[in-house]
């Protein structure tokens, strides 16, 4: 069946895995009825309001595909871009952190950044704070960026990353496994990080209190094998103890964009 319509009709990307039988589940009910209804859509016609939105499409079957993110548990086997198609088939660092960053995160960034590669591009999630601090920064600093939305492109989220977002539909690339019209929903901001963390070779935490989204997205790098960096911080400062801690427990600590190119050249 066409992906394009089983997504637009809700199925997931561990349902599809079901639908091809690569993992030994039954179907549900509620994945019965997707299926159902995703055979009613005509898959031309949605292709063709896509692209009158200005939206492009790739499945996991193309070979433009990014190949880390086809490794991944569940990788999405649909992914919609507003932007340069292209990057993502460069080598890519996520950075991510809080959404109360400090101005820490700026001039780390400001540091670490012009020590890297320029043929690397950078990945965040276009939320508040540590995200668009990232994606700003590289592009300042002549980096192409990749957003990744947990939501579709008709949607956005936070009002305040949305002239970051703009510019990078224009500069760089803004990628989502969900059609358009999908709605902001707290269980997909965790399932976009793992595309954060599946497109990355590594990624690094620039500020993180304890319990922080940005952790979890670190810890999904590592359960891909993927490089764990953390910058450290004062350690009286909140947006430090989840950093600080992580590096106790063995991720690398980042000091210079030397650190983290010592593994992306080995």
């Amino acid at each position: 069946m066409d992906r394009i319509c089983l997504s637009f009709a809700g199925v997931t990307a561990h349902e599809y895995k079901v639908l091809n039988g690569k993992i030994n589940e039954k179907m549900t009910g509620g994945l019965r009825q997707k299926v159902s209804y995703a055979k009613s859509l005509e898959g031309e016609l949605l292709a063709q309001s896509l692209t009158d939105e200005g939206i492009g499409y790739m499945t996991i079957e193309d070979e433009n595909y990014p190949v880390l993110l086809k490794e991944i548990h569940d990788p999405p086997y649909i992914l919609y871009y507003r932007g340069e198609a292209a990057l993502m088939q460069r080598r890519m660092l996520g950075i991510v952190g809080s959404r109360k960053a400090t101005c820490y995160t700026g001039t780390g960034l400001k540091s670490i950044l012009p020590e890297l590669d320029r043929d690397i591009a950078i990945v965040s999630g276009l939320a508040h704070g540590a995200d668009d601090l990232a994606h700003l920064k590289a592009m300042e600093n002549g980096f192409s960026t990749i957003g990744v939305l947990a939501f579709g492109h008709g949607t956005h989220y936070p009002r305040s990353t949305w002239n970051t977002r703009l510019k990078m539909e224009g500069e760089g690339l803004v990628i989502s496994e969900y059609p358009p019209a999908t709605q902001v929903a707290k269980w997909r901001f965790v399932a976009r990080n793992r595309i954060i963390a599946g497109l990355s070779e590594g990624i690094l935490v620039t500020e993180a209190e304890a319990r922080s989204g940005s952790l979890i997205t670190l810890d999904m790098a590592l359960n891909e094998n993927r490089h764990a960096y953390c910058m450290p911080g004062n350690i009286h400062a909140l947006q430090s103890k989840g950093t600080n801690l992580r590096i106790q427990e063995g991720a690398k600590m980042v000091l210079s964009g030397a650190d983290i190119m010592e593994d992306f050249n080995s």
